[in-house]
């Protein structure tokens, strides 16, 4: 079966001639034969973990380390074992997971996501294999904003311990200052979960196959084509908060793009983003060095756990991004 919700797929589809969607719709009935039993007598995936949330990650619908495999399996075979699903457009997308649909709320638009070790798929669910220990994560969202989160940092510690479909990638972690306390804190934790990577200044930009991560303060880590996106906003990087150009203020964003909070000094922030089909670049950042101090302490699988992007207001209270649409300005 096709995607639910592939990255710019829905474009792609409104824009398809009556022969090219009718060829999509053929490979989605195919692609459903298969999925009733997997991919065939491949090897089974061992450790993969399945969430299934809605409203970017805030209301867990569905989670386990033990999903039900058979075989080889891909994205969409892997959910319908252990949900029950329901498709439209000939089976091209994702209509509800257990009951809860896309469509329209409150005139927005809601759809299914999908992620897998942290990063919105470019292919079809149905043409995604799923990997020994991968995370895959379902998330039933608005994306009146954006249509496309790139990458989301929920799924730590992946994409660092199990890679990019099936490939583990080198990290390279750069920091304002190598010998700082957030610095060494970032790196530490890695360790701990068996990821080293050295430690560098902050260079210039991409390299192919391999992981970033960026530690400093936001005037420090702004120079980064891929992270410099954050200050514009979701629609340019898939993160619902903007630093402003002066690393000064970070303003949290809601769902609809609306804003909740405005943070000054002492505010931090973990994020992921990507340009393109590179790979993401993680950025542990903050409006000064004691909101990057908060940010590399927050930089943990209990802090991190099914949330898109994470701010962290001074004092340390950590704010889920988008923000509950509830959270005063």
């Amino acid at each position: 079966m096709l995607p639910a919700r592939p990255r710019a797929s829905r474009p792609r589809w409104r824009g398809a001639s009556p022969r090219a969607l009718g060829s999509l719709v053929a490979l989605g009935f195919a692609a459903a034969l298969i999925t009733g039993c997997g991919l065939g007598p491949g090897p089974v995936p061992e450790g993969v973990h399945l969430t299934v949330t809605r409203d970017f990650g805030t209301r867990v619908l569905s989670q386990t380390s033990a999903p039900k495999v058979q075989g080889a399996e891909t994205v969409m075979s892997l959910l319908m074992r252990n949900a029950t699903v329901s498709t439209r457009y000939g089976g091209g997308f994702v209509e509800s997971v257990d009951g809860d649909s896309g469509g329209e709320a409150g005139g927005q638009p809601l759809d299914w996501f999908y992620y897998v070790n942290g990063i919105e798929a470019p292919k079809g669910a149905a043409a995604t294999n799923v990997h020994p220990g991968d995370h895959i994560w379902w998330d039933l969202h608005d994306w009146s904003q954006t249509d496309s989160v790139p990458a989301v940092v929920g799924s730590f510690p992946d994409p660092f311990v199990n890679g990019i479909d099936g490939k583990r990638l080198p990290l390279r972690v750069e920091c304002a200052s190598v010998t700082s306390g957030p610095c060494v804190t970032v790196e530490s934790r890695l360790a701990k979960l068996g990821v080293l990577a050295p430690l560098a200044a902050i260079g210039p930009g991409y390299e192919p196959e391999t992981l970033r991560l960026l530690v400093g303060p936001w005037t420090a880590v702004s120079g980064e084509p891929t992270v410099h996106q954050i200050e514009s906003g979701p629609r340019s990087s898939g993160v619902y908060a903007r630093m402003s150009a002066n690393g000064s203020t970070l303003t949290v964003l809601n769902e609809r793009g609306t804003i909740a909070r405005t943070l000054t000094a002492g505010a931090g922030l973990i994020a992921a983003t990507r340009s393109g089909e590179e790979d993401p670049v993680w950025v542990v950042t903050g409006t000064d060095e004691a909101g990057l101090e908060l940010a590399a302490h927050a930089f943990d699988e209990a802090a991190l756990h099914n949330r898109f992007a994470l701010a962290i207001a001074p004092g340390g209270a950590m704010l889920p991004l988008p923000a509950p649409a509830s959270l005063g300005g």
